[in-house]
């Protein structure tokens, strides 16, 4: 009977400890792609230059809805950020990765001002062309 009454309380301990650990789920992490890709001019002077961006979201499962809401917003933010960029910005490597983190912190600000915290945790392009 001994035994039997510690065998009982052992189950029941890994059953709890069971059901704690899948009563608290991992945080999964989505992407939200920008569909259609952005298309528009950048850069100043007599000739016309033009970028396609396709471009992808991480964000936290939880968060994908409210991201979707607020694309319009996000896409806003983006074709100002893309139109300020020069030649160097848009055809380098190093100016590539500036216009992502700069892109990345524009999205941030703006979902932070709408739902006050950033949502978006990177962004990245999928595909970057440009035409000078």
């Amino acid at each position: 009977m001994k035994y039997l009454s510690c065998l009982l309380l052992a189950v029941s301990i890994n059953t709890v400890a069971y059901a704690e650990n899948a009563a608290a789920p991992a945080t999964q992490t989505a992407y939200v792609s920008l569909a259609p890709a952005l298309v528009g001019n950048y850069g100043a002077g007599t000739k016309l230059k033009y970028y396609k961006a396709d471009i992808a979201l991480r964000v936290q499962a939880e968060n994908v809805a409210t991201v979707e809401y607020h694309e319009p917003l996000i896409r806003d933010q983006l074709i100002q950020l893309f139109a300020q960029q020069t030649d160097e910005d848009m055809q380098e490597s190093a100016g590539k990765e500036g216009v992502r983190q700069a892109a990345l912190k524009q999205v941030q600000q703006a979902l932070n001002q709408e739902e006050g915290q950033p949502l978006v945790e990177d962004l990245l392009f999928n595909n970057l062309v440009v035409q000078p």
